[in-house]
């Protein structure tokens, strides 16, 4: 059986910055022992696999471990391979996911807007493992599916420099560490060891939690975020109260297929 292939660098306008993402276009779904073995030979953050119904797409998306219940970048790259690549003419995709209900993806000239339900943190007290693996205090607290330490400055986040083995013990999907930012409203970090990612390079779905956090603190709705990996990604985003819109470019690395 071959399976086409794309891996694309998603937040980026550049090759070899933003985020890698997988993406294999499916006629049928595989068995999710296969996808999973896919994505472990890959060694990508993440796949994404999606599969045509009706007038949408369902999607999912694998990390080198395990399956995962949203990722943004992956969505992105996946949206980027059925526009410029299969030829998909609307000028909006609807993907229907496993586990988090439908997401959209929608062309704004030259970014990809990713619409994603909101996820508002709730302030929580200090966690002194996280303090000793991120080796500082942060000045706020917050937990959603993943951890939100806020930190003083965009130097704190670029400074940090995690002690993942510690990180696992927290039993969080993800830690996200952010701070105002010098030439954007924010900048971030993403660590997801528990997954087999010690630091996501760009990190779509962290950001349906801190684009409500900001847009709060900013008392803005509209912001521009980077996110501070070595490759470094910008991403575009709108506060929507139940939903944010997450944009940024995307970039073709290599197109092929997998013989299984």
């Amino acid at each position: 059986m071959k399976i086409p292939f794309y891996q694309v660098d998603a937040f980026t306008g550049r090759l070899f910055g933003g985020n890698p993402a997988g993406v294999c276009p499916l006629k049928k779904w595989l068995d999710n022992t296969i996808m999973q073995d896919i994505a472990a030979e890959n060694n990508l953050s993440e796949t994404a696999f999606f599969v045509s119904k009706d007038n949408h797409f369902e999607i999912t998306w694998f990390t080198p471990l395990t399956e995962i219940d949203l990722c943004g970048h992956a969505t992105l790259a996946s949206a980027h391979v059925l526009f410029h690549h299969l030829n998909y003419e609307k000028e909006m995709i609807r993907f229907s996911t496993r586990y988090r209900g439908d997401v959209s993806v929608r062309k704004s000239n030259d970014l990809l807007m990713l619409d994603f339900p909101a996820t508002d943190p709730e302030s929580i007290q200090p966690v002194s493992i996280l303090e000793q693996a991120l080796g500082r205090k942060p000045v706020e607290l917050y937990k959603t599916r993943d951890y939100l330490a806020i930190f003083p400055r965009e130097e704190d986040i670029i400074g940090i420099k995690p002690d993942f083995n510690l990180l696992k013990e927290l039993g969080a999907a993800g830690i996200i560490i952010s701070a105002p930012g010098i030439k954007s409203d924010f900048v971030s970090r993403f660590f997801a060891p528990a997954f087999g990612i010690d630091e996501d390079p760009v990190t779509g779905s962290a950001h349906t939690t801190l684009i409500p956090y900001w847009s709060k603190r900013l008392r803005k709705d509209k912001l521009h975020a980077f996110q501070l990996s070595k490759r470094r990604g910008e991403l575009f985003c709108e506060y929507l109260k139940d939903r944010v819109l997450i944009g940024g470019k995307s970039v073709t690395y290599l197109t092929g297929e997998l013989v299984i």
